[in-house]
């Protein structure tokens, strides 16, 4: 195997300019934000314990910094990219999750806010930051030793040594067990030598492999005097200080891609290439002085998904990214709402604003609604993060059901961005599809993330295992067999345990029982119980599937018979945890405007679920069809009681206006009329 220089080795200098809108926007981002009461209290409520972080990032990040000219080329984007992440560093939005011995202050969910903060300008500058820091970096404070830390964490967050992740190769992607590169122990030189024995071993998708990364995590099977160990991960320099491939790597660029231009992602390919024992992040298993390999985890299996599990964190970041991308296309689509006219009515002073349109408010405030319900749910799931980091010893239930939700939420909010997007887009109309305005690269660079850190399927799957274990085993401790005659030994209060609510849940869902079905509709209690029952009813007749059919033969068809149901119970059990975290997160508020519109936002949101699933409810008699009428009327009213506070909820979702990048924005609304509703011609 040669080496190949990459298309891209070469950077050619490129003059980085910001779009018009963004010039302007950067002008006004030197000046605090002008927002209303409401929208200030909102944010304050859903700020949460890393409230002061957000806030400072939106105090203190210039707007040039967060957005970028959607009509630069590849080059000029990548270049733009490595540039502005440089100066987001030097803000201090980086390495918050690395050991305080390194420079960092070992609070893994300050870098998770961090990464959702970057996530609110240019995608492509997120997802090069969290490579480099969230997966490389993580991965060397998460599965290496002291010496790993002291060695390449300076390094990493310096900047000095761009790191990338070489996870993914041609042949598999999720499915990470069955990777084929090899790290083979060589007993006779005491080294590790990393093959790519297939075309299909060969990496790729690497984030900063095709033009910047000279030092890569590589996961391969590791073979250890002839017996193979499972994945480990070794640190691979893959370019020397002048850039070009060291012996035994080529290195390859993946080209332009749908969306992220600014991040280099690209090929790599090892042929023998050799490394010191010592460059295996050996953590959870490792080869000792005398070539034996050793690990405290028994199982090749519980101990590569102990590996995984420390890097959950990478879960939560994309979720959050994805988060971020939903609240600025309703913030774009929302504020464009509030000063297109169109069509002329009856009553009105000229053309009716399209956010007095009810199907305009049906389109926009119930996926707000959601988006705040989101918001909760992140910063539940970040500050359990930090939580279980900062106790002493390993809570492996806490553990594995944290694991659960990250890849629960991950799946629900990336579905919900590229919708939302979509929907935002098409809001605009033909404005909508001009780049300058922001959608179409915002839509474009977030659709990734449905793929990024695991496939959304896959990933539900995985909260269906956790919820048949109650989180008592891990997840890769099971495969579809397993998982099909697991459900055959579970009874129904193992069900039912798996899926019970906290105290406060439990308290209104008793008192919505005592109420007649008239009073109800806007119940709180009301509504966490239809979650609650249709979640304990998915589950447990999908364990009656799967146990209808534990003694056949093929446990692919027997998985496969009720992987439909399967995917049902992952869904409804973490709409049922969103629900419950927006309640929570209420509950925590002091009273007030703010506290009273988050009510109704929580309403909105629930009704707008049992709505979106009103045939499952009716066919299953948990609903009438008089009920599912009540419930579509309520959702409508409650779009026009926000009506008013349409302004101040997007404020509310905490993206300065500065950092929308749409040029439409910066319009005097008198001249909007520029913007034509149909296509551009």
């Amino acid at each position: 195997m040669t080496t190949q220089t990459p298309t891209h080795q070469t950077r050619p200098r490129t003059d980085v300019e910001m779009p018009a809108a963004a010039s302007a926007a950067a002008t006004s981002a030197t000046h605090p934000e002008q927002l209303t009461e409401l929208g200030e209290a909102l944010r304050e409520a859903t700020g949460g314990r890393y409230g002061q972080v957000r806030a400072l990032a939106r105090a203190t990040v210039p707007a040039e910094l967060m957005v970028r000219d959607p009509a630069q080329s590849m080059a000029q984007a990548r270049e733009w990219t490595r540039h502005t992440l440089k100066e987001l560093v030097d803000l201090g939005m980086a390495g918050s999750g690395f050991p305080v011995e390194q420079g960092g202050l070992d609070d893994l969910g300050r870098s998770c806010v961090d990464f959702e903060m970057t996530a609110h300008g240019d995608l492509s500058t997120t997802v090069k930051s969290g490579v480099h820091f969230g997966l490389f970096g993580g991965a060397v404070t998460s599965l290496g030793t002291q010496w790993h830390h002291e060695q390449f964490l300076p390094a990493n967050l310096a900047m000095e040594e761009i790191g990338c992740y070489a996870m993914t190769e041609f042949g598999h992607g999720s499915d990470v067990a069955s990777l084929e590169t090899t790290i083979t122990y060589d007993g006779q030189t005491d080294e590790l030598v990393v093959h790519s024995p297939t075309p299909s071993s060969v990496k790729t998708y690497i984030g900063a492999a095709a033009e910047d990364a000279r030092i890569a995590a590589v996961y391969g099977q590791l073979i250890v005097d002839g017996q193979g160990q499972g994945v480990h991960v070794a640190l691979v320099p893959v370019r020397d200080e002048a850039g070009a491939p060291l012996p035994g790597v080529t290195l390859g660029d993946n080209g332009h891609k749908g969306g992220l231009l600014g991040v280099d992602n690209g090929t790599i390919a090892f042929d023998q290439v050799r490394v010191p024992r010592r460059m295996l992040l050996d953590r959870y298993g490792g080869i000792d002085d005398s070539g034996a390999y050793v690990s405290d985890i028994e199982g090749e299996s519980k101990r590569f998904f102990t590996m995984l599990g420390t890097l959950v964190r990478g879960r939560i970041c994309v979720a959050a990214g994805a988060a971020v991308s939903s609240r600025k296309a309703l913030s774009i689509a929302t504020r464009y709402a509030l000063r297109r006219r169109q069509f002329s009515a009856p009553g009105h002073d000229g053309e009716v604003v399209l956010m007095d349109y009810l199907a305009h408010q049906r389109k926009l405030v119930p996926a707000i609604a959601t988006a705040y319900a989101h918001t909760f749910a992140l910063n539940e799931i970040v500050e359990r993060l930090q939580e279980l980091h900062e106790m002493p010893g390993k809570d492996q239930v806490a553990q594995r059901e944290l694991e659960t939700r990250a890849a629960g939420l991950k799946a629900l909010m990336t579905r919900f961005a590229n919708d939302t997007i979509q929907v935002c887009r098409e809001a605009c109309g033909g404005a909508g599809y001009m780049s300058e305005n922001g959608l179409t690269t915002l839509r474009a660079d977030a659709d990734v993330f449905a793929t990024f850190e695991g496939d959304n399927t896959v990933l539900l799957q995985l909260v269906a295992k956790g919820l048949l274990t109650g989180y008592r085993e891990m997840w890769g401790d099971l495969d579809m067999r397993g998982m099909v005659q697991f459900a055959a030994r579970t009874f129904g209060g193992q069900v039912v345990e798996a899926t019970s609510v906290r105290p406060l849940v439990e308290r209104l869902i008793a008192a919505a029982a005592r109420k007649s079905e008239d009073e109800t509709l806007l119940d709180r209690g009301w509504h966490l119980s239809m979650f609650a029952d249709r979640e304990r009813h998915v589950l447990e007749t999908a364990v009656g599937r799967l146990r209808g059919r534990a003694k056949d033969e093929d446990s692919f068809e027997a998985f496969n018979f009720a992987q439909d149901h399967v995917l049902l119970a992952a869904r409804t059990h973490m709409d049922r945890l969103v629900l419950e975290a927006f309640v929570a997160g209420i509950d925590a508020c002091e009273e007030g405007e703010a506290r009273a519109v988050l009510e109704r936002l929580c309403t909105l949101y629930a009704l707008s679920s049992i709505e979106a699933d009103s045939g499952w409810f009716q066919s299953h008699n948990r609903m009438s069809a008089a009920r599912a009428k009540a419930v579509t009327a309520q959702i409508n009213k409650l779009c026009a009681e926000l009506r008013p506070d349409a302004l101040s909820l997007v404020e509310g979702m905490g993206v300065p206006e500065a950092w929308l990048n749409s040029a439409m924005l910066a319009e005097d609304p008198e001249s909007l009329a520029r913007w034509t509703p149909g296509a551009p011609a």
